[in-house]
């Protein structure tokens, strides 16, 4: 699913996911999967350096874009996001007063996996599973 890097991106990330779960009878991972699709689409928007509001380029109007993938496997749920940035998550620790900085630590705790891979042309994926109990 391509996203535009907007602050509205976590939003439609999450109902993309909650939708594609339920037509793939995976209710039961919903909470979950929509908190972990979050997280890393929150990451992503930042890392591409998210607008408020569209740039305008002549006639068309021109977003940064982000891309979220959910795969289903036998035992997996695979959750994959690309943005352009290609500085790695940079996963650390939050103090009590912090209001942000516990999205990659929350993704650790919550999925079976999780990492990311650099890309040649371009941007990164950062991707975490989660195990579907059936």
């Amino acid at each position: 699913m391509l996203i535009a890097a907007l602050p509205t991106a976590a939003g439609q990330a999450r109902a993309y996911t909650r939708s594609a779960l339920r037509s793939w009878r995976l209710d039961v991972l919903i909470d979950t999967a929509e908190l972990l699709v979050s997280e890393l689409v929150t990451n992503a928007v930042t890392a591409t350096g998210a607008v408020t509001c569209p740039v305008r380029t002549g006639r068309r109007i021109k977003e940064p874009s982000i891309y979220l993938c959910l795969s289903a496997f036998a035992e997996t749920l695979l959750i994959e996001v690309w943005d352009r940035s290609d500085d790695p998550p940079h996963r650390r620790t939050a103090s009590d007063d912090d209001e942000n900085g516990r999205g990659l630590l929350l993704v650790q705790a919550l999925s079976k996996n999780w990492g990311y891979e650099s890309l040649h042309s371009g941007g990164k994926i950062v991707w975490c599973e989660c195990s579907i109990l059936r």
